[in-house]
């Protein structure tokens, strides 16, 4: 069984039945953006497919794939986990399992400027794992924030087809553009919608709920360095820290795009490793 929820649905690119401005800043890394839309998402998905969960089927939570820094979605997945948990308590079932599709590649190419071929060609060249007897004969819920050309969903099927995964698949999205005229790149419209410049990206990074994803740090370690230096003087030194330690996990230091920002963190002390 191979099956797709979305709770919002992109018919025209003006008028939306959710907000761009908390997606911005969900993509940026407010958590508390992530909580909203999850409890929004799980009340929507509940009354669609609630009685899918009470099968007697262990149920098993995935993230988009990523390596080592998660994803805005993960953030999502986490917090969707929650309310899906305590649904099952309250029926009396078990628990759901969080599991990853890991990915073996990072690349610096913004996926919102792509198209579903271009994502689809880029994506290509990379390698995943996912372990296929941990999923075997379960429901498997595969939580993304944003469908847009499906070359997620696509990916995913992939691996699964080459893994011969056995189980129950179920696609959840937020949000799901619908009408395919509408031009693949509103996804950066959403994506920027709030958080547009490296002032907006410091204050966002000042705020209590503010964690590091995939898409923030790779935006800084991409910024020149005028507004590299501006944002590391602005921010916390513990936040740079942290972002050395995020992007040497995902080997960015092996992108020569990112090692002139990574030097620069490290000559200037504000890592203090070995």
């Amino acid at each position: 069984m191979n099956t797709r929820y979305s709770l919002h649905h992109i018919h025209t690119a003006e008028e939306f039945t959710f907000s761009p401005e908390s997606y911005s800043y969900f993509k940026y890394g407010l958590t508390s953006y992530a909580e909203k839309f999850a409890k929004e998402l799980f009340a929507g998905f509940i009354v669609k497919h609630g009685n899918m969960l009470l099968q007697n089927k262990e149920i098993v939570v995935l993230p988009s794939p990523y390596m080592a820094i998660p994803t805005a979605s993960n953030f999502l997945c986490f917090y969707f986990k929650k309310h899906l948990d305590f649904y099952l308590f309250q029926k009396g079932k078990k628990s759901s399992v969080l599991s990853k599709i890991n990915r073996n590649q990072t690349y610096i190419t913004d996926y919102g400027n792509l198209s579903f071929e271009e994502r689809k060609n880029l994506i290509a060249n990379d390698t995943y794992y996912i372990d296929k007897d941990f999923l075997k004969g379960k429901l498997c819920l595969f939580i993304d924030d944003i469908k847009i050309t499906g070359s997620h969903e696509y990916t995913v099927n992939k691996i699964l087809d080459q893994y011969k995964v056995e189980g129950d698949f179920l696609f959840i999205y937020y949000a799901e553009l619908m009408n395919k005229d509408i031009d693949p790149t509103i996804e950066n419209f959403f994506n920027y919608y709030a958080v547009k410049n490296v002032e907006h990206v410091a204050e966002v990074m000042k705020s209590p709920d503010f964690e590091f994803n995939t898409r923030i740090v790779k935006y800084i370690l991409g910024l020149d360095s005028g507004k590299f230096d501006y944002l590391t003087s602005t921010v916390k030194k513990e936040q740079m820290d942290l972002l050395l330690e995020l992007a040497i996990s995902n080997n960015y230091h092996l992108i020569k795009e990112y090692k002139n920002n990574i030097n620069i963190l490290t000559q200037t002390e504000l890592y203090h490793g070995y």
